[in-house]
């Protein structure tokens, strides 16, 4: 199997390779070169917040790109694994199993919905893994809403912080191992998957209780942060609880258990 070739845009460096995804010719020239057994889509536009305001732009690279890779994979024979979101549940009736009906509550949600739509059209033999929140090694906090926690912790500013959603952070480590064992089992065992794929962790929290597992670590306090335990009424609106469940991982054989929390905090915090 060929070694792994990643691709960037604005932060392309090091042994990545640049690549804008809006442009076909260039995508298509980049996969007829690179040759990929399989392909992982993993870029997105993820800030619910900034596809609201521009939800045009948002389409460009959650809609049109995912049916773009759908289709120059579907014609060269290369698995595509598309990673999509648990936002395209309302959060209303978890957990949520692959073959309940989408109904997502934002356009951030909405768009990748159409994106999934996009990969079916052009690609029946594709993988669709929807995962929730996600948090791992990043250059700056920012990069994952669950990092971020972290600076808002340190910044002992006066600010409320959402004690009402439920969320399961996953670590992007697992995520990379079960993407991984997807695609051994399709390229080395010959077993046949496609369609749509639910991974999450299983620890729940809410923003506000990630922080103050964080601030535990750290030996602060989070006596800055006002916990908000009702819905907002305001902004973005997000679901309440978008629990997703690994049945069918479980099924096709696939390792779903995930760091703690916790302690993956612990490690990082320390460095």
């Amino acid at each position: 199997m060929k070694v792994i070739v990643g691709v960037a845009f604005s932060r392309a460096k090091g042994d990545l390779k640049k690549l804008n995804l809006e442009a076909s010719a260039d995508v298509q020239t980049f996969i007829d070169e690179e040759k990929p057994d399989v392909v992982v889509h993993c870029a997105a536009e993820r800030r619910p917040d900034v596809v609201e305001k521009s939800p045009e732009n948002a389409k460009k690279l959650n809609v049109q790109v995912p049916g773009l890779l759908a289709d120059l994979t579907n014609d060269r024979g290369i698995l595509l694994i598309y990673i999509s979101t648990d936002y395209v549940f309302d959060g209303t009736k978890p957990p949520y199993d692959v073959r309940d009906k989408a109904n997502p509550l934002n356009t951030y949600g909405q768009t990748k919905y159409d994106g999934e739509l996009e990969v079916k059209k052009f690609n029946s033999s594709a993988i669709i893994l929807r995962v929730p929140i996600l948090y791992g090694a990043t250059e700056y906090n920012g990069e994952s809403a669950v990092n971020a926690l972290i600076d808002s912790v340190k910044n002992v500013k006066d600010t409320s912080m959402d004690d009402y959603a439920i969320r399961y952070p996953t670590n992007v480590a697992d995520i990379a191992r079960v993407i991984k064992d997807l695609t051994l089992k399709v390229r080395q065992e010959k077993v046949f998957i496609s369609g749509i794929l639910h991974f999450s962790g299983e620890e729940k929290y809410t923003k506000y209780e990630m922080c103050k597992t964080i601030a535990q670590i750290l030996g602060t306090s989070v006596d800055h942060l006002k916990p908000v335990s009702e819905a907002p009424n305001d902004g973005t609106v997000r679901p309440y609880n978008c629990h997703l469940s690994n049945r069918c991982l479980h099924g096709i054989g696939i390792d779903t258990r995930c760091v703690k929390f916790s302690d993956w905090m612990q490690n990082w915090l320390k460095q």
